[in-house]
C-alpha cells in the first residue's frame, strides 16, 4: 500500500506578499527584457502566468513544473548552429506540483493556469500544450 503525502494548505497571505515582492523586484524587469516578458495574475480560483512568446511556435515551447517552480523554456532552432534559447523560472511560495496546472498557447501568448483548489500530480512533470 502506498502512503499518501500530506498536502499542506496554501498560506494565501504568504502568496500575496510573494506577488508584491515579485512585481517590485528589479531583476524581474531585467528578465522581461533579456529573456521574455511574463505577467502574473490572480483570480478567485487560480494564479495565471502569462508569457509573451510571439516569435515561437507552440512546438518550440516547454512548460515544466518542479517542486515550487514553474519553468518555461522556448527554443527557436532555425539552424543547428543558431539556436535561440530563452528560459524563465518562477519560484512560488508553495509546491506547484501539488496543484492542477494547465497551459495553452494562442497568438503568441502562453497562459499557464495554476489552480488554487484542484490538486495536481504531486510530482515533477511537463505540462502538455494542446
Amino acid at each position: 500500500m502506498k502512503s499518501k503525502k500530506n498536502i499542506q494548505p496554501i498560506d494565501f497571505d504568504l502568496v500575496e506578499k510573494w506577488l508584491e515582492n515579485y512585481c517590485l523586484d528589479p531583476l524581474t524587469t531585467q528578465d522581461d527584457l533579456t529573456q521574455f516578458r511574463i505577467d502574473l495574475y490572480e483570480t478567485d480560483k487560480e494564479w495565471i502566468v502569462e508569457a509573451l512568446l510571439n516569435e515561437y511556435n507552440s512546438s518550440e515551447i516547454k512548460v515544466f513544473i518542479e517542486d515550487h517552480q514553474l519553468v518555461i523554456t522556448a527554443v527557436k532552432s532555425s539552424t543547428p548552429s543558431n539556436q535561440q534559447k530563452r528560459v524563465r523560472t518562477i519560484a512560488f511560495p508553495f509546491e506547484v506540483i501539488n496543484q492542477k496546472v494547465s497551459a495553452h498557447y494562442i497568438n503568441g501568448i502562453l497562459e499557464v493556469h495554476i489552480s488554487k483548489n484542484e490538486k495536481g500530480p504531486g510530482k515533477n512533470c511537463y505540462i502538455t500544450l494542446p
